[in-house]
């Protein structure tokens, strides 16, 4: 996977939860996903589509969801509350919207309506075709995990870019 897609994202959530929510994100060191772990209890899923795919999750304990979307909607959301699930989807939509912003220029990349998976313990599976980066992140809320996997696509402007410079050599 290309390195700038996880800066991309690394810088997406500490902008996003600094801004949005007040909170300073410490980075860990990545890793790749080998398997369904690690399991969490809500995770936001947003899919990326067009001369880059692949997909972003948030993977979150209820008490640290709680926390960020109760800092970012600066009303008490717990995951009984009929906001809840918005408010981590929204939060996971503005991280895949900025770091889209910063890898994707030139690019032609869509973004998924963000969908939140909840229930404790369950993992998401990567794709088989995709590796995924595994961040982990900390903040005064918890700790939470941001999975990536991206790919440049085979017909991107960046790969046609690439191949027309070699053409001319």
């Amino acid at each position: 996977m290309d390195v700038r897609f996880i800066n991309a994202f690394v810088g997406a959530i500490q902008h996003v939860l600094r801004t949005m929510c007040s909170f300073e994100v410490k980075i860990g060191k990545p890793f790749l996903k080998t398997d369904s772990n690690p399991c969490a209890d809500v995770s936001g899923v947003i899919g990326f589509s067009g001369d880059a795919t692949g997909s972003i999750v948030l993977d979150l304990s209820f008490d640290v969801a709680s926390k960020l979307a109760t800092a970012f909607a600066g009303v008490e959301i717990t995951p009984e509350h009929e906001g809840f699930a918005d408010a981590i989807g929204e939060l996971c939509n503005m991280v895949a919207g900025n770091a889209k912003k910063e890898v994707g220029e030139g690019l032609n990349i869509s973004i998924s309506l963000p969908n939140v998976i909840t229930g404790k313990d369950h993992s998401v599976a990567a794709s088989r075709t995709t590796q995924h980066i595994v961040i982990p992140c900390r903040t005064d809320a918890g700790a939470f995990y941001v999975e990536v996997g991206m790919v440049m696509g085979k017909n991107s402007a960046a790969s046609r870019q690439v191949a027309a410079a070699g053409a001319n050599s």
